[in-house]
């Protein structure tokens, strides 16, 4: 049998602002995950159209494609296309999962939610010539699934090929989030036993790995006994947390002891209001400057996302949160306009008040406005955004951020990290169309470097951002 697995490319990838880096980062471990069932004796390849042109001149046996909610009008196109051929097409993701009656229009079978467990029962029962329309996860867990198929997976096109991912969803349940749509009807945070995830590291080649996960830190056991067994093996890595897991315990102090070096944190708003509103509770009356200071003592680079938009949000929260992110040092920060996916308690909330302006799926990229904010009109948050991103990336902004950090050494990784990642876009295309991105690896790891920072007395005046939750008064910092 003869399978092709597709991931479309993104809407973006037509726009002005397409970068090619960004979408050059990962490997689709999803689908590869997935080939990994397919018995010895089939035939698999994997296409991921951000990196590599897509063909459609061929008649595989099966078609399976991911969808995204702005890859979703390509992923159905692609899929119609197939069809048409009198080919079997599957389709499943995170968008069909939020809206599985849209996608079972363009599809043989759909599946509904994580698919470690429904994917190989669709097999069994495709061999047989009796393949249901729709598949829907029954059992949750990553015990025993396969070793991932890396074989298929093009290497020399990413600059992070070592991604992993150990552990699935998140415990947490924010109401912007896509996860609990996509978990729905079951556990929705769980992890692999150490031993898979330690041979799936082990099964990596060089230093550098980057776990995808929603939250590394969401189980803290596994967490635990996943840093102590990775601690002898002089790995590098990178991943994501909340600002909660950073500030219990000594969890992260473990996880810089095995090789974390840089950290995606969801801040996501520095509004209590909007954290209550947007179920984001674990945010709540947490010191925000300690977690960002002891990340900033073990050495470990933070990537800090925002969200703007949120009903207690008004036109001054855009400079606020820059200048904060700046004078904090946060070595880069991904900023959204709030966007309300459908399955999400958010898009339901907007549907129900009449403030939803579009469903064209192709501007949910977290770039458009597709709903009608409370505290400012559509083209503050639109303009407010860019202003984010054009402000925080600034030369001077960039230089006065790594002149936060303790040391030269952490101040210089600070400065090259940050402008590296978005200030040589030309370079960065080059390196791509010459593919030579594996090229860049040692770089990376370079950059990543531990750094030992000297523990500083931080004078904070009262009304600096960044107090603790009870010195704050009225101040808008969680």
């Amino acid at each position: 049998m003869k399978v092709k697995f597709i991931l479309p490319a993104l809407t973006e990838a037509g726009s002005p602002f397409w970068r090619p880096i960004k979408y050059s980062l990962f490997p689709p471990i999803g689908l590869a995950t997935l080939a990994a069932y397919l018995d010895p004796a089939d035939e698999a390849e994997i296409v991921d159209q951000h990196v590599e042109a897509l063909r459609l001149d061929d008649e595989p046996d099966l078609v399976a494609i991911e969808v995204y909610i702005t890859n979703a009008h390509r992923a159905f196109a692609v899929a119609d296309h197939y069809r048409q051929r009198g080919v079997f097409v599957i389709l499943g993701g995170i968008h069909v999962s939020a809206l599985p009656e849209e996608a079972a229009q363009h599809a043989d079978a759909i599946f509904i939610g994580p698919a470690e467990e429904s994917f190989p029962r669709f097999l069994a029962d495709f061999r047989k010539g009796r393949a249901e329309r729709r598949y829907v996860s029954r059992t949750r867990t990553l015990v025993g699934i396969p070793p991932v198929r890396r074989d298929l997976i093009k290497r020399e096109r990413y600059l992070v090929p070592n991604s992993i991912v150990v552990t699935r969803g998140c415990p947490h349940h924010c109401d912007f989030c896509y996860k609990d749509a996509f978990f729905a009807g079951g556990i929705s945070s769980y992890t692999q036993t150490l031993d898979d995830a330690l041979s799936e590291i082990e099964r990596l080649p060089g230093r550098h790995l980057y776990f995808l996960d929603d939250h590394l830190l969401g189980n803290p056991g596994f967490a635990r006994d996943l840093f102590l067994e990775m601690a002898g093996m002089g790995r590098i890595f990178q991943g994501a947390a909340t600002v909660d897991s950073i500030l219990r315990g000594d969890l992260i102090e473990r996880a810089a002891d095995a090789g974390l070096r840089s950290i995606f944190v969801g801040f996501e708003t520095l509004n209590p209001s909007n954290l209550a509103a947007s179920n984001k509770t674990h945010n709540l009356n947490r010191d925000y400057r300690a977690a960002i200071d002891r990340l900033h003592d073990l050495g470990v680079m933070i990537n800090g996302s925002f969200v703007f938009g949120l009903d207690g949000d008004t036109g001054d929260v855009f400079k606020r949160t820059v200048d904060w992110s700046i004078e904090t040092g946060i070595t880069t920060a991904t900023f959204h306009i709030a966007t309300p996916y459908p399955g999400t308690r958010f898009h339901q909330s907007m549907r129900d008040a009449g403030r939803l302006l579009t469903d064209d799926w192709d501007l949910y990229d977290t770039r458009h406005v597709t709903f009608s904010p409370a505290g400012m009109s559509q083209e503050e948050l639109a303009n407010g955004y860019q202003y984010a991103y054009r402000e925080f990336y600034r030369w001077g902004a960039i230089l006065r951020s790594s002149l936060c950090h303790g040391s030269l050494k952490h101040q210089l990784k600070h400065f090259f990290y940050t402008s590296g990642w978005k200030k040589f876009e030309p370079l960065w295309n080059l390196i791509i169309q010459a593919r030579k991105l594996r090229a860049m690896t040692p770089l990376l790891e370079a950059i990543l470097s531990r750094v030992t920072t000297r523990k500083e007395s931080r004078a904070t005046a009262p009304s600096a951002v960044g107090l603790a939750p009870k010195q704050r008064g009225r101040s808008e910092t969680p």
